[in-house]
């Protein structure tokens, strides 16, 4: 399947973005598609079995056509495995700025590509190093500079689909100001006996200055059949009202049309900026070093096995290894706290961390579109694509609202006087006041950018979530599954004690024990495994090759591991297996973990390994109780006594002991059957996201932690914690709590607002002022309301 990124220039009708969404999802040959009207890009899944270029003119064709003018560009094209395609249009036609490098290039990969500052005019060329060049037309005559990293302000000077050049070559706020103020002087003019042709030509001036761009899309749609457009409906309210002789109201309302557009892309904008800078972790360039030399290059550009030189104050560009050096990194831009963590020669970095200290050398081990920051830039950028259910309510409400708004004012401009007799001039403009208000872009456009917001600042906290609908699962959460190994603890394993049972200790040693537990574990992944074994070949002089083991009839039963060596049946585990196998074994009390061995039906001995509890668990636990998580559950391999007694050290509700990986699955889905089917409480498993995948997937949110270290974590985890502070599981409910309620204050403003002006107008008592204040003003206010959730500053 590929995946092409299409970014939308200039959309400012949701109702228009809501038609092209559903267009090009009823096409065959795409998967999915979703167009999000705050960051104005279009991700589309095309079928392998399609000619993608195809399928991407035809979205082209279905853009154009929905909302034509608008600056269409094709960003990304890639498979599920990362490569990257170029894009080849069959129609030379269209006007389509192509901003991504790799457009026209032979080549199947963007690496070689990636860079290129383009001017976009009449005719206007793509220059790249490697000597492609592509001529298109361009319908607009303005200047893009594109800045290839996942940010996605692609420079455009212009917000609004215009028709061209303002009057007099004049922008946007300069027209607005001469309609206000040519709308100003004639109201006065007309109120101290201003010559009336003067009034009215003013007046004219006014309305086609603030409703040129309204005037013609209108135009358009009719000649497209298209009767539910905004401009469309924008257009019959104000020439109707002119008509009945409501002209002053009719220009002023169209003027209120025009501020309130300006200042709701202001708003749109300022809020797609904010949340950008709050996850600006995109470093824009690297320092190469070829020899003795350093030179400046694009991040793009550097290959694996290359070195980049890293300057105090610089932020890593790449994933790599230091060979030269060593120093101290803020980690803040990745995990959210500004940690100061210390890397020396041979240690692997992540990129997107800031050097503190020293300047260092790394060695290039993943190509930029791999690299950690890379990654969680496009799990943030296609949060967007799986929504929220409120999300999915109101694409539903706006798809239906204007049609119902538009036949009620149908009704009510026509039957009324047909009935009573009154006067048709005074129902036909309440019948206009509703259409003013049929447009639902308040909600379209704000709740959108309220869980963008939401994910954003998620994201700036090194939380990172898949999605706007696991906002709303944090928020609904009853129950908490926490794996107790990595997550409770602190995951790092020590062999503390070896014991050896008395009535063997004149046939074997304590090397005996631990080559025993040796064998067992090696092919676990397990941290108790790899502590054993590490601690084997620590103090072990004669050590046992892989290739030198014998091993038979290995399996992970209930409780450990059970092996065949050398003839010798050897079991390793806890407790419970030697019950099971009538060994008749020595008990260990204490709170580390313990692994028993037996060896031919004979006990001989046990192995301690000690674990700590993070800095941060208790006080955490404790914090989720505080906020009402009534069920906090413990999963662990580790025997009944060890796991109630740390239970109650953490002030657990419940714990489950003695388990093995496959049976994790079995209690969460055991809890899951037991929620009330009518509650909408969830359940979240909270694990190291590694071996805890078939668990994270069965839960209702899946959440890992430690991220920052680990690849597996951020694709197996619905949400993923870059740190390994469970703290941050209490402060993703508290934003999750937050967006939401700023999500039922919009849905509660624009819907109560909407609905009080269509009552009160179908009495008489709304006019025009009050439904475009309903429309755009309340859209502004929702699109402003939005941006709180950026200001989010509780613990």
């Amino acid at each position: 399947m590929k995946r092409v990124e299409i970014m939308l220039g200039g959309l400012n009708c949701a109702n228009c973005a809501a038609k092209i969404n559903d267009k090009v999802n009823a096409k065959e040959e795409i998967d999915s598609a979703r167009l999000s009207m705050v960051s104005k890009i279009m991700v589309a899944n095309i079928k392998d079995s399609c000619d993608y270029n195809k399928v991407i003119d035809d979205i082209i064709y279905i853009i154009d056509d929905t909302e034509p003018g608008l600056d269409i560009s094709v960003m990304k094209i890639r498979d599920s495995l990362g490569k990257h395609y170029s894009y080849t249009s069959g129609d030379d036609s269209r006007h389509i700025n192509f901003s991504n490098s790799t457009i026209g290039c032979e080549c199947d990969c963007m690496d070689s590509c990636n860079k290129g500052t383009y001017s976009h005019e009449e005719e206007h060329s793509h220059s790249h190093e490697e000597e492609h060049s592509h001529s298109h037309v361009h319908s607009h005559n303005h200047v893009h500079s594109h800045n290839h990293g996942h940010s996605h302000n692609h420079g455009h000077s212009h917000s609004h689909d215009r028709l061209g050049p303002g009057l007099f070559n004049m922008n946007d706020f300069q027209e607005m100001c001469l309609a206000i103020g040519l709308y100003i002087v004639a109201m006065i003019g007309s109120k101290f006996g201003l010559f009336e042709p003067l009034v009215y030509i003013m007046m004219f001036a006014a309305y086609i200055i603030a409703g040129r761009d309204v005037l013609f899309k209108a135009f358009r749609n009719i000649v497209k059949g298209r009767v539910f457009d905004e401009n469309f409906l924008m257009t019959v309210a104000t020439v109707g009202a002119v008509l009945i002789g409501e002209y002053p109201e009719a220009v002023g309302v169209m003027i209120f049309f025009m501020v309130g557009e300006y200042l709701e892309d202001k708003a749109v904008n300022k809020s797609r900026k904010n949340i950008e800078a709050l996850m600006d972790i995109m470093p824009n360039k690297a320092i190469l070093v070829d020899g003795n030399t350093t030179r400046e290059v694009d991040p793009h550009d550097v290959r694996v096995g290359d070195r980049i030189l890293v300057r105090v104050g610089d932020r890593v560009a790449l994933d790599g290894k230091i060979v030269k050096g060593e120093s101290r990194f803020d980690t803040s831009a990745i995990t959210g706290e500004s940690v100061l963590r210390h890397f020396e020669e041979g240690d692997s970095i992540n990129s997107g961390l800031i050097n503190k200290t020293k300047a260092v050398e790394l060695e290039v081990e993943r190509i930029f579109e791999d690299s950690t920051v890379s990654r969680i830039m496009d799990m943030v950028e296609n949060a967007s694509s799986k929504k929220a259910r409120t999300e999915n309510f109101i694409s539903v409400f706006a798809k239906y609202y204007t049609p119902i708004v538009v036949v009620l004012a149908l009704l009510l401009a026509i039957v009324p006087p047909l009935v009573t007799g009154q006067e048709f001039s005074k129902w036909l403009y309440r019948g206009l006041v509703f259409l003013v208000v049929s447009c639902p872009c308040a909600l379209v456009l704000s709740i959108p950018l309220t869980y963008f917001s939401g994910i954003g600042v998620l994201s700036s906290r090194g939380i990172l979530v898949k999605g706007s609908n696991y906002i709303d699962i944090l928020k609904k959460l009853d129950t908490i599954v926490f794996d107790k190994t990595g997550t409770l603890t602190k995951g790092v394993f020590e062999v503390s004690k070896i014991n050896i049972a008395d009535r063997i200790k004149d046939k074997i040693g304590v090397e005996n024990i631990l080559t025993c537990a040796y064998i067992a574990e090696l092919r676990s992944n397990h941290p108790i495994a790899k502590s054993i074994i590490e601690y084997y070949n620590k103090n072990v002089d004669k050590k046992l090759s892989i290739d030198q083991l014998d091993i038979s009839e290995y399996e992970e039963i209930s409780g450990g591991i059970s092996l065949v060596y050398k003839g010798s049946r050897i079991l390793a585990g806890n407790s419970r297996l030697m019950k099971t196998n009538n060994i008749d074994y020595i008990p260990v009390e204490g709170p580390a973990t313990k692994v028993y061995i037996g060896v031919d039906g004979e006990f001989y001995g046990s192995i301690e390994i000690a674990d700590q509890l993070k800095d941060t668990t208790k006080s955490a636990i404790e914090g989720l109780k505080d906020i009402g998580i009534s069920k906090l559950i413990m999963l662990t391999g580790d025997g009944k006594k060890n796991a109630k007694d740390f239970s109650d050290k953490l002030g657990m509700t419940d714990y489950y002991a003695d388990l093995l990986p496959d049976q994790k699955v079995s209690i969460v889905e055991d809890l899951l059957d037991k929620n009330d089917p009518k509650s909408e409480a969830k359940l979240a498993f909270v694990g190291d996201g590694i071996n805890d995948a078939p668990v994270i997937a069965r839960a209702d949110i899946g959440i890992s932690m430690g991220g920052l270290g680990s690849d597996a974590a951020i694709e197996a985890s619905d949400m993923v914690i870059m740190n390994d502070d469970l703290m941050k599981i209490k402060e993703a409910i508290n934003i999750s709590k937050y967006t939401s309620r700023i999500v039922i204050q919009n849905i509660v403003l624009a819907i109560g607002i909407k609905l009080a002006v269509l009552i009160l107008s179908s009495v008489g008592i709304a006019n025009m002022w009050m439904a475009i204040f309903a429309d755009v003003g309340v859209a502004v206010l929702a699109v402003l309301n939005s941006l709180r959730v950026m200001l989010y500053n509780k613990y």
